[in-house]
């Protein structure tokens, strides 16, 4: 059940977050810094100039459109889930080998209140 889990969640997060709006948010220039902490790194903009490391990179708007697609994916594919058989739904999809396997998120468990359990 762990390994399935586990190949669960990069198949959830691939097709329902990844590949998604989220994309086209990542596109196009990324600025280099000789510090490598960003720090150096500034956009002038009208109203004056914005340390790269205060700049919001995400509108609302953005982040509304983006959190409204990963949640309609994730509700399509938890539904599908419900009629159709978990090997036959991971037949449908890869994930590229370089992806991490998944861990438990501490911070996470202790809000799903699963501090008790030993076994995760």
């Amino acid at each position: 059940m762990v390994n399935e889990s586990k190949s669960f969640a990069k198949i959830l997060v691939l097709n329902c977050v990844r590949n998604t709006f989220l994309e086209n948010l990542h596109k196009g220039i990324f600025p280099d810094s000789k510090e490598g902490d960003y720090s150096d790194v500034k956009v002038v903009s009208p109203y004056g100039v914005i340390p790269w490391n205060q700049l919001g990179r995400i509108s609302d708007e953005e982040m509304k459109k983006l959190m409204k697609e990963i949640v309609n994916k994730v509700y399509t594919m938890l539904r599908y889930l419900e009629t159709e058989k978990y090997e036959h739904f991971c037949q449908l999809f890869s994930v590229d080998k370089s992806w991490e396997d998944a861990e438990i998120d501490e911070g996470f468990k202790e809000v799903l209140g699963w501090i008790k359990k030993k076994d995760l």
